[in-house]
């Protein structure tokens, strides 16, 4: 006999005993397009129709589904008509929370209706859950009748799983059994009959069977299995249901229970068969019915979503243009008299809207979708950094989020150390169950000297002196981390202890990417370039907070530290032969001698003394570095050069707008020719921006190809980048900042435009609504030849705007 699962009221049995009978998926031969949208903490990744295919190779089935919390809620939902897949006319994702698609049918033979005689519109919403509106219309001049059906599944698979990770076991996908029915073994056999006979359409459906454990490719049998008795056979039309609503339901080794909830709104199915709901549609010419649901994705019988489901996607899409609305009033609003620009910026504005994540009561950007739909400490700290010319809000929630997970142990399996900055979170099934260490990780050398950097310049655009008071504490305890481990070499470098951590903890934390000028990869502890600058940085920000806090002895000593790491750093870094910084250090102390763009962040943290600056520059728009795009990870001269490896020859846009805010501060630290060095940053902008227009929906990608810019090209994709993905759209504003350069300084209630510089695409900008401490601003640029004037159209406050020339 089968033993029964009791949870939550309900009782399951393991689905490898109650396989549902499968509704056949169709092959799409045509490549794989894909369409993202997203809400808060759920995710959805859907082919051009809207479907997630149910038959798709491996990799291409990977990136597909509906994602919470790191699980995957559905892995199938797939429209057909009459068994065939519709025609695509065209699909828009662009709102970023909504889908919209206009489909047609194919030529259905059996019904003799001719190819695009039927339309269909499908709208999705995310909000707290998922919602679809079917709109069907009969556009012939006769009645027609044909059948539509949606097929739903989930594996409740772990996104680790998905990227490649091995389990020896996973937890019970399980069938519900709240519905059975006793079934009279002759009525029983007169509906199989019926169902092989393919008789009676528009009689109530055939009674499915279940399949037996020693026939698992069987979808549908004769006779029951032997563990059932003859009056407890399952009518797997209600297997799985409750009312009309489809239960897909996971038990993990977490013990968590996860599950999908389908609930049909408008006009209810008339048979399910599995997962799959079918309707039977008579409709009149020009007649139009609508159908819809919404899923709801649950952990033990709760809202696994920090969002709450509301009932209709009519609600939904107002709740989600409500809250985008009400955050884009206190935004600061940029525009210009360029329509593709202002088109690029809303865009830009619309993804960060999209990549909040919620904890608790605040908001950080998560990292990108979809393999990093969570809290990221490098890559949330840096888009919060790029964007607080847009939303100081955003730096003031990632800084307190993360203070709450700083380390507070020492912890070898997720690497963890007292003040120590984490590297990732994951809230899913391998993470809860200890199979992957990111309860959180801390495997990252960079988060915590970058979290610093992002405290001193929260407050340099705020001033907002509450925060940093309560922050303050976790300050201490993360230069705390950083000295502590520059005691040994003078440097902070890292080296994994975790089996299951990063080998490289930088921000190229791909294998191969730490190599020297003849390719090899570098060995032992590792002591990037930008990391020391990172260090530097933070140290030199938190003297004037020290100071302010009563606290100049840590002054005092962070600036001194601060200079003798400089001093050591242009010793032991510099490449004499090629008047360039090295990537690296070695397990030994030797320069990992590359020619890389990591010196670029170099120049933004102000380490390299002003002449190796000044070289540093130069070499960085050398052709062999820029791509016209923007500057590749490794020179196309390494024999570890691949334009197309992830961090050995791609572009990535936030590397990119670090290093041109460094050409930036070079060009205001430097005596001699600064403006070279400004066109340089411009040009760098440039290349990013055009880029950005040459994307789907202009969303810049995670990284792409390093193939050079000519006449006859467009950027080339790499082909699992993340889009939207958070420090990539947070470049554009960051380059932004670049151009118009604005130094803030609110705490003495200043702020300093030094040397605007429009690009030629444009001739004027504003800046609505910036704020600097507790004035609100109006900024007007204008470009006049060769030359860009600033304005305060509007100033709300008594902060002094400097102009620099």
């Amino acid at each position: 006999m089968i033993e029964p699962i009791e949870l939550n009221g309900k009782t399951y049995v393991p689905a490898e005993t109650a396989t549902l009978p499968k509704w056949p998926c169709v092959i799409n031969n045509s490549r794989l397009s894909t369409l993202t949208l997203k809400d808060d903490d759920i995710f959805l990744v859907t082919d051009t129709l809207g479907n997630i295919p149910g038959c798709l190779p491996g990799e291409a089935s990977s990136s597909v589904g509906l994602f919470c919390q790191d699980t995957r809620f559905l892995n199938r939902l797939e429209l057909q008509i009459d068994g065939q897949l519709p025609i695509l006319l065209s699909s828009n994702a662009r709102c970023g929370f909504t889908l919209s698609v206009l489909c047609a049918n194919p030529h259905l033979e059996k019904q003799q209706i001719g190819a695009e005689t039927i339309g269909i519109e499908r709208e999705m919403v995310i909000n707290g859950g998922l919602f679809e509106e079917l709109t069907v219309t009969n556009y012939s001049t006769s009645s027609v009748s044909f059948e539509l059906s949606l097929s739903f599944d989930a594996d409740f698979v772990d996104l680790f799983e998905i990227r490649g990770w091995k389990r020896k076991q996973r937890g019970k996908l399980l069938r519900l059994l709240d519905a059975v029915e006793i079934v009279d073994p002759i009525v029983e056999a007169e509906a199989i009959a019926v169902e092989n006979l393919n008789l009676n359409l528009n009689s109530d459906p055939p009674k499915a069977k279940l399949e037996p454990k020693n026939n698992p490719n069987n979808p549908v049998i004769d006779s029951p299995p032997a563990e059932f008795s003859e009056g407890n056979i399952e009518d797997l039309r209600s297997l799985g249901r409750e009312s009309e609503e489809l239960l897909i339901v996971y038990q993990g080794l977490d013990g968590l229970v996860r599950s999908s909830r389908i609930q049909f709104s408008a006009r209810q199915p008339d048979y399910f068969k599995g997962y799959t709901a079918i309707w039977h549609l008579e409709l009149n010419p020009h007649e139009t019915i609508h159908l819809g649901y919404r899923v709801q994705l649950l952990a033990s019988s709760q809202s696994i979503s920090k969002v709450g489901t509301p009932m209709t996607l009519m609600q939904a899409k107002a709740a989600e243009s409500m809250e985008l609305q009400e955050w884009q009033q206190q935004l600061t609003t940029i525009r210009s008299d360029s329509n593709i620009f202002n088109r690029l910026i809303e865009r830009a504005e619309q993804d960060v809207y999209l990549l909040r994540q919620s904890f608790e009561e605040r908001k950080f950007l998560s990292a990108g979708i979809p393999w990093f739909a969570t809290l990221f400490g490098r890559d949330s700290i840096i888009a919060a950094w790029q964007t607080l010319i847009l939303d100081p809000k955003i730096a003031k929630d990632t800084l307190f989020i993360l203070a709450q997970y700083q380390g507070t142990t020492e912890d070898q399996w997720r690497e963890e150390s007292p003040g120590k900055i984490l590297h990732e979170l994951r809230l899913g099934e391998m993470a809860r169950c200890g199979e992957i260490p990111h309860t959180p990780y801390y495997g990252t050398v960079d988060a915590t000297p970058l979290w610093l950097v992002l405290y001193a310049e929260y407050y340099a655009w705020t001033g907002d002196r509450h925060t940093i008071d309560q922050l303050w504490e976790a300050a201490l305890a993360a230069m705390s981390w950083i000295d502590r481990n520059l005691k040994k070499t003078g440097y902070l470098a890292y080296a994994r202890n975790s089996a299951s951590g990063l080998l490289n903890q930088g921000w190229k934390d791909s294998e191969d990417c730490i190599v020297n000028r003849q390719g090899q990869l570098a060995r032992g502890a590792i002591t990037l370039c930008e990391v020391q600058g990172y260090v530097y940085g933070a140290k030199m920000r938190l003297c004037a907070i020290a100071e302010m806090m009563n606290r100049s002895d840590l002054s005092g000593r962070w600036y001194q530290e601060a200079l003798e790491l400089k001093n050591r750093f242009n010793r032991d870094f510099w490449l004499p032969d090629f008047d360039y910084c090295a990537l690296a250090l070695d397990g030994e102390g030797k320069p990992v001698d590359s020619i890389s763009s990591n010196p670029g962040h170099c120049l933004a943290m102000g380490i390299l003394q002003p002449d190796k600056a000044m070289n540093v520059a130069e070499r960085l728009r050398a052709p062999d570095l820029f791509s016209g795009w923007g500057i590749r990870t490794l020179s196309s001269s390494s024999p570890a050069y691949n334009p197309m490896g992830y961090h050995t020859g791609s572009v990535w846009p936030h590397d990119n707008s670090i290093i041109a805010l460094g050409l930036r501060t070079t060009a205001r630290e430097v005596t001699g020719d600064s403006f070279s060095l400004i066109e340089q940053s411009l040009e760098v902008a440039s290349g990013i921006m055009d880029m950005a227009l040459q994307q789907p929906y202009l969303q810049p990608p995670e990284l792409f190809c390093g193939y050079k810019r000519c006449e006859a090209n467009t950027p080339v994709r790499y082909p699992v980048a993340c889009s939207p993905q958070a420090w990539a759209t947070g470049a554009l504003f960051q380059l932004l900042q670049v151009t118009v350069n604005l130094v803030p300084d609110a705490a003495n209630n200043c702020m300093r435009v030094i040397e605007p510089v429009l690009p030629e695409s444009l001739n004027r900008l504003s800046l609505h609504n910036l704020k600097v401490g507790s004035t609100i601003l109006d900024l007007e640029f204008e470009r006049l030849g060769n030359t860009t004037a600033c304005r305060v159209a509007k100033k709300r406050g008594n902060l002094r705007v400097v102009f620099e020339a």
